[in-house]
């Protein structure tokens, strides 16, 4: 379901002050890893529910910008999120990923079509696996502090395993622990960048957030676990 990569990391305002491939460039990894826990492990260790809206930019290989988009994510951890994404300026189109805690549905709007599988059969190196705490982050992730710029620490984030991932890098930049940015590169060299906007942690989170069923004459690829 390789299409289901596209609300997290090609699908959010050029926010950053420097352009987000070189952001990233500059942000290489230092070759030796790291023991001590990052910015991002605390962040995780605490989280145990998030809900944001965000703006997301997408930009080509050569830095021309693809779309903007604006949308919410709601996590509650371990296992379950929803990622709603639409274009900027428009409530119509775009595309939702609902995890369940068994399942994972991506609903596109404009092509009417669902998905379905397992979430244990889904790519476990993605962004929201990550933040759900679907897998173990250091188990399925390479981590390295990646300095300080824009009011941010960065810790930069790599897949272990580059054929079960959804992503080639990411950095995600915090102020005063609390996660705030994300700059995700796809495997075609498309970067995404995803700005965090009304943050709230640990909050509570209605059931009903985080079940999915497809509307009403919509296509559905797969068969969900009960």
């Amino acid at each position: 379901m390789r299409n289901v990569s596209t609300p997290w990391v090609l699908a959010a305002a050029a926010l950053v002050l420097t352009p987000a491939p070189a952001l990233a460039a500059r942000a290489a990894p230092p070759a030796k890893a790291l023991s001590a826990p990052t910015p991002l492990d605390r962040f995780l260790a605490h989280l145990h529910t998030l809900r944001v809206r965000f703006q997301q930019t997408l930009v080509d290989a050569h830095g021309g910008v693809l779309s903007h988009s604006a949308g919410t994510l709601i996590v509650q951890r371990p296992g379950k999120f929803r990622w709603n994404i639409h274009p900027l300026h428009s409530r119509g189109g775009g595309q939702l990923m609902v995890a369940d805690g068994r399942n994972l549905w991506f609903y596109d709007r404009d092509l009417k079509q669902v998905t379905v599988q397992p979430l244990s059969a889904a790519l476990s190196a993605t962004p929201a696996m990550l933040l759900s705490g679907t897998v173990d982050v250091r188990k399925s992730f390479r981590e390295r502090l990646a300095g300080r710029r824009e009011g941010l620490q960065w810790v930069y984030v790599a897949p272990r395993q580059a054929s079960g991932a959804d992503f080639r890098s990411a950095l995600f930049g915090f102020d005063r622990g609390t996660l705030t940015k994300m700059i995700l590169e796809d495997t075609l060299g498309q970067v995404a960048t995803v700005t965090f906007q009304h943050i709230r942690i640990n909050g509570p989170v209605p059931a009903a957030d985080l079940r999915f069923t497809p509307p009403p004459g919509v296509d559905v690829i797969g068969h969900p676990l009960h």
